[in-house]
């Protein structure tokens, strides 16, 4: 059996010792390194890979932006490699399949690639030990002041000040920013976990709104509400939301 492996770090070093340290094991087939996020998040989609080495501080996109743009659900084993314990090491040993403090030497990598073929060969829950990991280290990231959207082959930046609202489709997320209409993998809940509170808030079960877009309320069919935006969009208003989304206007400037 062949673990098809992706590499992504931006750093050459850490490169070349990974790849040298994966060319004595035989079952690992290595694909293309990749220097930066956007060109991971184009890897995974293209190549499927098995199992990548995901640097976590990278310039263009970080490795937690690679697993919201390609979702919890689709991504492959992730061994995470960082080089700062700040970002919270007990959590990634508590959940995620395996990470790897730079600079590591040979005996901690041989017990990362254990791990590895151990999840191959009998899958665990890799997939929600990953969601427990990113939902543990979201309060150490802050809001997000930006989305990074797998969109079609192609890899889209969103600035959530550019957000208008969103709206859940099954487990995608439709972003309604201006004339754009991008489709994300993710559920509404999880990615509204990402963003400021005092800023988005949920309207009904499938909308969630940023509140700068409100121009007013109006009255709607027994005795509910709607929601226009500034671009004229109307959205009901569910009435288990309605308290919560007027406390939050009453204190946040409008445009």
């Amino acid at each position: 059996m062949s673990i098809r492996t992706l590499i992504v770090d931006d750093e050459p070093w850490a490169r070349t010792r990974i790849a040298s340290l994966l060319a004595t094991e035989a079952d690992f087939t290595l694909l293309e390194p990749c220097t930066g996020g956007a060109a991971a998040i184009r890897a995974i989609v293209e190549q499927a890979p098995q199992v990548v080495f995901l640097d976590v501080r990278m310039p263009d996109i970080d490795g937690f932006e690679v697993v919201d743009a390609i979702g919890v659900d689709a991504m492959p084993l992730v061994v995470f490699a960082t080089a700062f314990e700040d970002y919270a090491l007990r959590a990634f040993d508590a959940g995620a399949l395996d990470y790897l403090l730079k600079p590591f030497d040979e005996e901690r990598f041989r017990r990362a690639i254990e791990r590895v073929r151990r999840e191959i060969r009998a899958p665990t829950r890799a997939a929600a030990a990953l969601g427990a990991v990113m939902a543990d280290l979201r309060p150490m990231r802050g809001h997000a002041e930006r989305l990074v959207i797998n969109s079609t082959g192609r890899v889209v930046f969103i600035k959530v000040d550019e957000i208008d609202w969103l709206e859940a489709s099954g487990n995608y997320v439709m972003v309604h920013a201006g004339r754009e209409k991008l489709l994300m993998r993710d559920t509404l809940r999880a990615l509204t976990g990402r963003l400021d509170p005092a800023r988005f808030v949920r309207l009904h079960r499938s909308a969630v709104v940023n509140i700068e877009r409100l121009r007013e309320l109006l009255p709607w069919s027994r005795g509910e509400q709607v929601a226009v935006l500034n671009d004229g969009t109307q959205l009901p208003i569910g009435r288990a939301f309605r308290e919560r989304l007027l406390a939050v206007m009453g204190g946040v400037p409008r445009q």
